[in-house]
């Protein structure tokens, strides 16, 4: 007998959040990898963004962990590679 599986489908929340996650990974890998104040405009807009970036790492964990629960612990969510990226993105910026 073959059972049959419905695909899962994550939800626009799921998918705003994990492409938050990625932003601020990329915005905290470009801080490490480039010298941001080379230049006056792009050391700028760093300065401007890098407070509201540090507090997306730091929430979006939460939310995605909550709302992983929500979900009853689908495995195929989103919100797993969410927590895994900001996570990583933490370890990365204290090593």
């Amino acid at each position: 007998m073959k059972a049959y599986l419905t695909p899962y489908k994550n939800s626009k929340t799921s998918t705003l959040i994990f492409i938050l996650s990625i932003i601020a990974s990329g915005f905290c890998w470009l801080e490490h990898v480039i010298n941001v104040y080379n230049f006056a405009f792009v050391g700028a807009i760093f300065e401007m963004l890098w407070l509201p970036v540090l507090v997306f790492l730091f929430v979006l964990p939460i939310i995605s962990l909550r709302m992983l629960v929500k979900e009853k612990i689908a495995v195929r969510s989103l919100y797993i590679y969410t927590i895994l990226i900001c996570i990583g993105t933490i370890l990365f910026m204290l090593l």
